[in-house]
């Protein structure tokens, strides 16, 4: 469930930086005009982050009433109207944040409806696309640019304190990286630096980290409950985030448990017991197993002839699962 919308302060990111460049990056001290497409978690939160950076923000799409709700906290005094009137009135950078596989409709549409002009930076959020997306953009002579925050969002001012230090996947034309450093500086980021081919790449390491761990640390915690833990969040947080802040810091060196030593019979056991429980777990189970137990075996944290008998477990229960 999202996490309640309550009135709450905005956080403030500090004055706007110093500005070394406008859109046509001659040098000038001028802030941006900027628009908003998109009221959703990540839009309303970075328009709110650019308005406390200095910039005009002047109008913002978004018409559920969930969105209308957020933009109150975050956005109160900007207006929100239509996505062609957002486009229009966005004189220096227009800013899209809307799901994946609706951007490149958003896109095509307002360059149809001449609701984009030279000049103008047309930025998307998404981590999946690059600049290829922003062709019809292009074409009418706006300028390209992916701007995607790594980071979850709740959409709430919450989020503005967490934008301090993180960072921004960017993939811009070259003679643009310097407004995307200035945006991602004002915004409280790091620029990282992304190929147009490596886009999806790097939003795949991004989903498999954060959005996989959400669903791991969940079947976690359905497995406790199942074993008769009343409070598996208790017995789970000092555990995980050991393991997270270990895996950030050691890498590889910092696999424990029952794969990274070889046990084959523990591993065995529980398998024997998630398929009697939860047999859905079974195959997610088998995936990280095994992946674990490369990733020993190449750290030189499991020894090949140690791993046979676990290997054999692993690749036993998985032809027992496909049959």
């Amino acid at each position: 469930m999202s996490a309640p919308l309550r009135p709450r302060p905005a956080a403030q990111l500090g004055p706007a930086a110093p500005r070394d460049s406008a859109v046509t990056g001659a040098p000038t001290s001028r802030l941006l005009t900027v628009g908003v497409v998109g009221a959703g978690r990540v839009g309303a939160v970075l328009g709110a982050a650019l308005a406390a950076a200095g910039h005009r923000v002047v109008a913002v799409a978004g018409n559920s009433g969930t969105s209308r709700a957020r933009l109150a906290l975050l956005l109160p005094e900007v207006p929100r109207t239509p996505v062609t009137s957002v486009a229009r009135a966005a004189a220096d950078l227009l800013l899209i944040a809307v799901p994946d596989d609706a951007l490149a409709g958003v896109i095509a549409d307002l360059a149809d409806r001449g609701a984009l002009h030279p000049g103008q930076v047309v930025a998307h959020t998404s981590g999946a696309h690059g600049l290829a997306v922003l062709a019809p953009a292009a074409a009418v002579g706006a300028r390209p640019l992916a701007l995607h925050p790594a980071m979850t969002f709740t959409g709430t001012p919450d989020d503005l304190p967490r934008l301090v230090g993180i960072s921004y996947g960017v993939t811009a034309p070259a003679d643009l990286r310097p407004l995307a450093a200035r945006l991602v500086t004002d915004l409280g980021g790091v620029p990282e630096w992304v190929a147009e081919a490596d886009r999806p790449l790097y939003h795949a390491a991004l989903a498999h980290g954060a959005n996989h761990l959400v669903t791991l640390v969940n079947e976690a915690t359905d497995r406790l409950r199942d074993a008769g833990v009343a409070r598996p969040e208790k017995v789970l947080a000092p555990l995980l985030r050991a393991a997270l802040e270990n895996a950030l810091r050691l890498g590889d060196d910092a696999l424990t448990g029952p794969v990274s030593r070889g046990d084959a019979g523990t591993v065995e056991r529980h398998l024997a017991r998630l398929a009697a429980t939860a047999p859905e777990s079974v195959p997610a189970y088998l995936a990280l197993a095994r992946r674990t137990a490369d990733r020993a075996i190449a750290a030189g944290r499991l020894r090949p002839v140690d791993a046979q008998p676990l290997l054999g477990v692993l690749a036993g229960t998985s032809r027992e699962v496909a049959a």
